[in-house]
């Protein structure tokens, strides 16, 4: 096996296991709607085994980037259709990236009120934000009937994301963003349910979970974590005990797949605690999408080894449109130009070649 062998997850018989990683593009213009722009975007890489899209924030309180979709008014969803729609026609598979950015925002998303977290602890570093470049600020800690509110949120963002056209969802568990919060000691001090032991700290994900999979199916939902990242001032006292926990309860629920973030060199420089991939290919039983700085040769490699079923690429995917066939002909890649990843207009989004 590798990166060009059919692998099927769930009801999906995908043609390759070349993934279309999630990346933030910032092209929601207008009220976070999907436009037409973004449909042409995601249907030039349709070829990939599964697209995973940019991250979809679930409410108004999980914004913390400007431009970003959503997944939680009509005209949002009504402008998700038309990119399943634009890749469906070009024989793609495609998942929504559920996402809630947690305390990684600032009072000027969100009316003068504070973002919020499990817990009071500002993140070091600024933030963009319409008002420029802002410290980030001590966020409001939720409480249980609050964060009851935001599994909820979750849950209708997955039901939103079905009816917009998607094969399923991706909950985003990874990256600093809330659900990460919950999940490392770093970020968790409460003393209450969702706080403390490792299964404390865990329960706000397997309730998202629960109540996705209760909605839309198991087969439909997917995860993303990041046991070694850094990234928006994380830290964790013992991450490798704790995500092979997690993986090993992830493993009874049949999910469609986990798509772990291995320790990148930013991480690695910033002073993560790494976790091995082959700690969590031991813990975790089904599926398993890597992702962080894969080349092909390092994709076939983890797949013929068994450390990975498939390997999901962002910048590579994001400046090549027929990734696959370019890794099929062992043709020049294309180089992406950093100054577009997060501008507004087609420039950098829609002009990569395709050979």
């Amino acid at each position: 096996m590798d990166l060009f062998s059919p692998i099927k997850i769930a009801d999906y018989h995908l043609g390759n296991r070349i993934f279309m990683a999630p990346m933030t593009r910032c092209r929601s213009i207008q009220n976070n709607i999907p436009n037409e722009m973004m449909a042409r975007y995601y249907a030039q890489r349709a070829s990939a085994g599964l697209i995973i899209t940019e991250a979809t924030q679930i409410s108004t309180k999980g914004i913390g980037y400007p431009n970003t979709p959503g997944i939680h008014t009509p005209e949002q969803v009504e402008g998700w259709r038309k990119v399943t729609q634009a890749v469906h026609e070009k024989g793609g598979t495609i998942f929504l990236q559920l996402w809630h950015v947690g305390r990684i925002s600032h009072p000027s998303y969100h009316n003068g009120e504070l973002p919020f977290a499990p817990s009071a602890i500002k993140p070091a570093g600024n933030i963009y934000t319409p008002l420029g470049m802002k410290e980030f600020v001590t966020p409001h800690p939720l409480s249980t009937e609050e964060i009851a509110i935001v599994v909820e949120q979750y849950v209708q963002g997955a039901k939103n994301a079905i009816e917009a056209g998607f094969d399923g969802v991706e909950i985003h568990g990874a990256n600093g963003y809330l659900i990460d919060q919950f999940l490392r000691d770093g970020t968790n001090t409460r003393d209450d349910a969702y706080g403390g032991s490792l299964e404390n700290r865990g329960r706000f994900l397997f309730e998202i979970i629960e109540g996705i999979t209760s909605a839309i199916g198991s087969e439909k939902t997917g995860l993303r974590l990041s046991p070694s990242g850094t990234f928006n001032d994380m830290k964790d006292s013992d991450p490798s005990n704790h995500f092979t926990y997690i993986c090993e309860k992830l493993s009874a629920l049949n999910l469609a797949y986990l798509h772990i973030i291995d320790a990148l060199e930013g991480d690695i420089r910033h002073g993560a605690n790494v976790v091995e991939l082959s700690v969590l290919r031991k813990a975790y039983k089904g599926v398993l999408i890597a992702n962080g700085g894969y080349t092909q040769e390092r994709g076939n490699a983890a797949i013929q080894s068994g450390l990975a079923d498939a390997v999901a690429f962002g910048a590579l995917f994001l400046a090549n449109p027929d990734l696959p066939k370019r890794f099929a002909d062992n043709t020049p890649l294309n180089t992406p130009n950093p100054d577009t990843f997060y501008t507004q207009g087609e420039e950098g989004y829609l002009d990569y070649p395709a050979l």
